[in-house]
């Protein structure tokens, strides 16, 4: 029983913050993204009763601690489903930089869901699957489901789940343009003390209607109305990060580089925004008319570049796909 997937890491949009439960990862409330590709995680999983026991490798490396306890958790998720004690063994790998801030746990524990659901024999939808995923990280319910998807919050498997979103936008015509700042970041550390920021209740008061926002605008295709949101709600993100207990800083001097970089860019009349997730590499989002430009600005900030579109959901791949 071996399996294999991909799937896309997600940018967020509208991001989720602190976790009501952090075992469950059920988020205070619901959060939207949208997936970057061809950036992706391919993930190999196999249920096999003659292993010792289960065995994590991710981009080379075996993996223990706590991030082997977040892989194990959708394993046994899906095991439970399945009425299967077998051991498992996973190898992932990605064809980007993680642990950046792009997104890779969302990537990867799509990936890992869906290979094991499959490897597992499981017949689920997308938004089935989802809730597996984000047993190993909220953000990967919508890797699972794929381009513009809503992950809606609430306290059991049924409620927080993902789907996609009706969109009016040429998918065809989004471009993303990556900043990559390669520094180091912790989001779990980060969800942990959410709602100690005393800015965190004033992000629970406005954020409904962000999300109502955002739903309003790409239901109809407002590009700018959609990633202006985008730009926006990063901030309000940062502000609650940085109030808490630890006070994280994730930004670079990089960072605001490109921050000054775009909006002197919307200033010439180029649609770009940024946005960013809890670390210190940068979304711009563009279109396909303007994207040259908007790269050409970025990498001027003395950072390397990645040009991206909109993804597609985690998908089973052939067994020639497998990675070992």
């Amino acid at each position: 029983m071996k399996a294999t997937a991909a799937a896309h890491p997600i940018q967020g949009l509208v991001k989720y913050h602190g976790m009501r439960d952090p075992v469950r990862r059920f988020p205070y409330h619901d959060s939207i993204s949208v997936c970057t590709a061809p950036s992706r995680t391919t993930t190999t999983v196999v249920f096999d009763p003659d292993l010792d026991g289960d065995a994590y490798v991710v981009d080379g490396e075996p993996v223990a601690g706590r991030g082997a306890d977040r892989i194990r958790s959708v394993l046994d998720r899906v095991r439970e489903l399945a009425d299967l004690d077998a051991p498992a063994r996973l190898e992932s790998e990605s064809t980007f930089p993680t642990n950046v801030g792009l997104g890779s746990s969302s990537s990867g524990f799509a990936a890992a869901a869906v290979a094991a659901a499959a490897a597992a024999g499981l017949d689920l939808s997308r938004p089935e699957v989802s809730a597996i995923a984000r047993l190993g990280s909220a953000s990967a319910a919508r890797a699972v489901t794929g381009a513009f998807s809503i992950l809606y919050a609430g306290m059991n498997d049924d409620d927080c789940r993902a789907a996609r979103l009706p969109s009016g936008l040429d998918d065809d015509d989004v471009r993303i343009v990556v900043g990559l700042v390669p520094a180091y970041k912790e989001t779990e550390a980060a969800h942990a003390e959410a709602a100690e920021s005393h800015m965190f209740e004033a992000r629970l008061a406005h954020v409904h209607g962000q999300l109502a926002e955002a739903k309003d605008a790409l239901r109809v295709g407002d590009f700018d109305r959609l990633f202006e949101l985008a730009e926006h709600d990063s901030l309000s993100l940062a502000t609650t990060t940085m109030t808490g207990p630890a006070g994280w800083v994730s930004w670079r001097p990089e960072t605001l580089a490109i921050f000054r970089a775009v909006r002197q860019l919307r200033e010439d009349g180029v649609p770009a925004y940024f946005s960013t997730d809890t670390g210190a590499s940068v979304y711009v989002n563009t279109t396909v008319d303007h994207v040259d430009a908007v790269e050409s600005a970025v990498a001027s900030c003395g950072v390397d570049t990645r040009r991206w579109q909109v993804g597609g959901p985690a998908t089973v791949l052939d067994d020639s796909a497998a990675l070992f």
